[in-house]
């Protein structure tokens, strides 16, 4: 049977995801979690809809889904989430929000993306602490993928179709595939990028602060590790240093003179020029005038040796800046 045919040419493929309300369990109760569970199968046996993946966790409800030209996430979520807040309300004997907002929803272009996001699932309830090893999380499209358990209502047609032309084939890349668990940098920067946490600060125009951060932001707040958007400035800082030839040991940050104001403009240019953060916060981590750097930014612009600096690709600083630091925990 050739599984690469199953999936239908018109459709979009969606990451959707609930996060509960603080003090929430959403599988305390085993009968509302085989609710839930046969809820979020049957609103994907409309024509033209897959489920790719499902993931259950206390704190989190995650659906990998193909949906036709026509639907969006909303369409999935109107069918789903009003229903199960219901059942776990009333499950809990509790009024009150279930979920902490509304549902997230992020576009998965194309097939790598896809099997990326699988993988990650597939080690999610590992990464929340709820088990040890993957195989072991009830929860989840994965033991019926793999055949670890019955497939009890789903199709698990789509996701091999995803990873080989034939059933043999989709097996064995699944199980070499998902066996690397992602570690734990990897899963910073996959859960910054589908803002299931947010990037923390402590140089914000109110002082702390939190915000989402996608792409080469996230890959750095990521490799800072607990340190937030303030270590990643840090990284960029000790890459734009040694990009100068400043080798001294001497910080970006207190580095006095016109090199000093220099890589500290190019600092915050490359740190606004990927979303990271506002010029604003730069200025208050460096303990700058905003004006002043503001200028200083302008000035590297202007300056042909700064404007081939800032014309490299992101993903190459980041990759650079990363190795420059060594590993992070």
């Amino acid at each position: 049977m050739d599984l690469s045919a199953l999936h239908p040419t018109a459709s979009t493929t969606w990451h959707i995801c609930w996060q509960a309300a603080m003090g929430r369990d959403l599988l305390a109760d085993p009968p509302t979690v085989a609710r839930m569970r046969a809820r979020l199968l049957q609103a994907h046996r409309q024509r033209g809809r897959e489920l790719f993946f499902y993931l259950l966790t206390p704190s989190e409800i995650h659906l990998l889904s193909a949906l036709p030209e026509g639907e969006s996430p909303r369409d999935i979520a109107w069918e789903v989430a009003n229903v199960i807040a219901r059942w776990v309300r009333r499950a809990h004997g509790e009024r009150g929000p279930v979920f902490a907002g509304r549902y997230l929803a992020h576009r998965v272009d194309g097939i790598e993306a896809l099997r990326d996001d699988v993988r990650f699932l597939t080690w999610r309830p590992v990464a929340l602490g709820l088990c040890r090893t993957a195989s072991h999380y009830s929860h989840s499209a994965f033991r019926a993928t793999v055949g670890l358990s019955a497939k009890d209502g789903f199709d698990v047609l789509p996701l091999w179709g995803l990873f080989g032309a034939s059933k043999h084939e989709a097996r064995v890349q699944i199980r070499m595939r998902l066996s690397r668990r992602p570690s734990a940098i990897e899963v910073r920067e996959w859960e910054l990028n589908h803002s299931l946490t947010r990037a923390a600060g402590a140089c914000g125009p109110w002082g702390n602060t939190s915000c989402d951060v996608k792409g080469a932001a996230a890959a750095l707040v990521a490799a800072s590790g607990s340190a937030g958007i303030d270590g990643a400035l840090r990284l960029l800082e000790h890459w734009v240093a040694v990009r100068l030839g400043l080798h001294d040991g001497k910080p970006v940050s207190t580095r006095r003179g016109a090199m000093g104001a220099r890589a500290r403009a190019l600092v915050a240019s490359l740190a606004v020029a990927c979303d990271l953060c506002s010029a604003v916060f730069v200025a208050r981590h460096f303990g700058r005038a905003k004006a002043t750097l503001s200028e200083q930014m302008s000035a590297c612009g202007a300056r042909p040796a700064d404007r081939t600096i800032l014309s490299l690709p992101m993903d190459q600083i980041v990759q650079e800046a990363v190795a420059l630091a060594g590993p992070i925990q």
